[in-house]
């Protein structure tokens, strides 16, 4: 029998969830997802990709602030769902809804827990050179992502694997994974092994502050951060053209050999060295354009080596 199901859940990460839940059968009774914000250039009122995606399918949407309020509270345990599935929600759920389903809350998670508890799992991993990614699926408790594993699976991250690609891979296996821990918890066979306290690590949200790329740092850990800020927020560095310094963008870099003062640029291809190493950078944006290769960068704005790139 179908599970009465609650989807909580905002950015597009969540969407292939939702769609796989739907296409499973569950009776979705409401989506949550967090209020709309303003946004783009006019600054109105956008609504979240889950929102618009529920909106598609028919499903009514919630958009509580926080679960501090007894009516928002009242209002969820008053749908009597079976379970809740949390996908990038963007809210720590209270006791009061953890308890409120019959069957409790799953979260999609997307690392190999306890390794990258928190806001920003996929970057985080990246950024630290890990070689392998994962997506769990967890019964919710009180503690951030600390509660028991379900269900996991591995993915490994190539060296030249960006954030955006691998947020495509767990956000679809997510969606996988999910519709087979709801089979599993329709039919009373979904185990949950506690999580491991050793091993644990938090994936703290990306800060605007960190985007600026440390070209004093070795090339493979300037490059591992290139591709776990890719392409959202996007790691940059200021470079003067035309004697304005302008921002740009690296959404790709490959780890080559080289030497010299880090942050400069040592030949006529956009390699830069850093503090050991040097790293070639493959793939960029400039500011109000669309992202573009190296190369056809270089064809209408040469950069002499020996330029001095921010540091």
């Amino acid at each position: 029998m179908p599970l009465k199901i609650v989807f909580m859940g905002t950015p597009d990460f969540s969407v292939p969830v939702l769609d796989a839940v739907v296409a499973a059968g569950h009776e979705v009774v409401a989506v949550y997802s967090q209020p709309p914000r303003p946004a783009g250039r006019g600054m109105a009122e956008a609504k979240s990709p889950v929102h618009r995606r529920a909106e598609a399918l028919g499903i009514p949407v919630r958009t509580p602030v926080n679960f501090k309020s007894d009516d928002d509270r009242q209002a969820f345990a008053a749908l009597q769902a079976d379970a809740a599935v949390v996908v990038a929600y963007g809210l720590l759920l209270p006791k009061a809804i953890l308890d409120a389903t019959r069957l409790g809350c799953f979260n999609v998670h997307a690392s190999k827990l306890p390794r990258w508890r928190g806001a920003a799992p996929i970057q985080r991993a990246i950024m630290a050179g890990d070689a392998v990614a994962a997506v769990n699926i967890m019964r919710m408790e009180q503690g951030l992502d600390t509660g028991p594993v379900c269900l996991g699976r591995d993915v490994p991250i190539s060296p030249e694997m960006t954030a955006g690609e691998l947020h495509d891979i767990l956000s679809k296996l997510g969606a996988e994974l999910m519709v087979e821990a709801l089979g599993k918890l329709e039919a009373g066979t979904l185990a949950c092994v506690p999580q491991p306290d050793e091993g644990a690590t938090y994936a703290a949200k990306i800060d605007k502050s960190e985007a600026r790329i440390d070209f004093s740092r070795s090339a493979k850990e300037v490059a591992d951060h290139i591709r776990g800020l890719s392409p959202f927020p996007g790691a940059w560095f200021e470079i003067s053209l035309g004697g304005k310094p302008e921002r740009i963008k690296v959404l790709l870099a490959a780890v080559v050999d080289g030497s010299g003062a880090p942050g400069t640029l040592i030949d006529d291809r956009l390699t830069i060295a850093c503090g050991s190493g040097a790293i070639r950078i493959v793939k960029l944006q400039r500011a109000g354009k669309q992202p573009m290769a190296a190369s056809d960068f270089l064809r209408g704005t040469p950069v002499a080596a020996g330029t001095p790139f921010s540091r």
